[in-house]
């Protein structure tokens, strides 16, 4: 009877996964070009592109060699690592549904709070006509939201296959299309290890993706009569990223668990 009920209720966890995803690749099907970049195509500086690739790869190195640390004083790592083991625990005892839809409760407590500090930080810094200078702080938090859900999850993120696997991650989550598709089978070689990725490559990849995805409204930001809106686009960029590593990251801890 156990063994039906634990059966019964991983299955009807992945059912609700793959409905969530096919909902999630279908929309990113029909994503169109977004509305601002159309109106400010021709009137953001060409050197803006390199300015923005160079800004966000040497974001991403940063913390990459020095940030850690940092960011693990933002939250508790050892409480969520605590909490996993809690959670995986009660959930080997008694695997009903509500133990395992419990994982995707505490990240998405995580998710929510990111978001808020994130719009938070992004109109703050907007409203005063800061654009540039706002992308370390940016990129450390997309990293810190995504450290904070692979740990939920009970995965780490200090080694280089983890690291690649998350920028990986955030390429996929502004990637449409064809670029999705190769990104989502990126994803099953870092995992498998079928494939080899150099770091440095993965991360002025990512930093392309960002900065081809941000330009305008990082452009916007630098405006203070109007870096209210940009800034506040920090939130919106975040959760798109978030929504697809809480995605991806609970697919994984539900086949680990299976």
């Amino acid at each position: 009877m156990g063994i039906f009920t634990k059966r019964s209720d991983l299955e009807k966890e992945w059912e609700a996964l793959k409905k969530q995803e096919a909902a999630y690749i279908r929309w990113k099907r029909e994503r169109q070009e977004a509305f601002f970049n159309k109106i400010l195509q021709d009137k953001v500086p060409k050197k803006l592109q390199e300015k923005l690739d160079a800004a966000f790869s040497k974001a991403f190195l940063l913390v990459f060699e020095k940030g850690t640390g940092v960011i693990e004083k933002t939250y508790k790592k050892e409480e969520i690592q605590k909490e996993f083991k809690v959670r995986e625990y009660a959930a080997q005892l008694s695997p009903r549904r509500k133990y395992l839809k419990a994982f995707k409760k505490s990240s998405k407590a995580s998710f929510n709070k990111n978001l808020f500090i994130s719009g938070v930080e992004g109109i703050s810094l907007g409203a005063l006509g800061i654009g540039l200078p706002d992308i370390p702080i940016f990129v450390g938090m997309i990293l810190k939201s995504i450290y904070e859900i692979s740990l939920i999850y009970g995965y780490s993120y200090e080694e280089e296959k983890e690291r690649l696997y998350i920028l990986q991650l955030i390429q996929n989550a502004l990637s449409y299309g064809e670029e999705f598709e190769k990104g989502e089978g990126k994803l099953k070689d870092i995992l498998n290890e079928s494939e080899k990725y150099d770091l440095k490559e993965e991360i002025f990849l990512t930093s392309q993706v960002l900065s081809k995805e941000l330009i305008y409204i990082k452009f916007l930001q630098g405006v203070p009569a109007v870096g209210v809106a940009g800034g506040a686009y920090n939130a919106i960029y975040l959760y798109k990223i978030l929504k697809y590593a809480d995605l991806k990251y609970r697919k994984r801890f539900l086949t680990d668990w299976e």
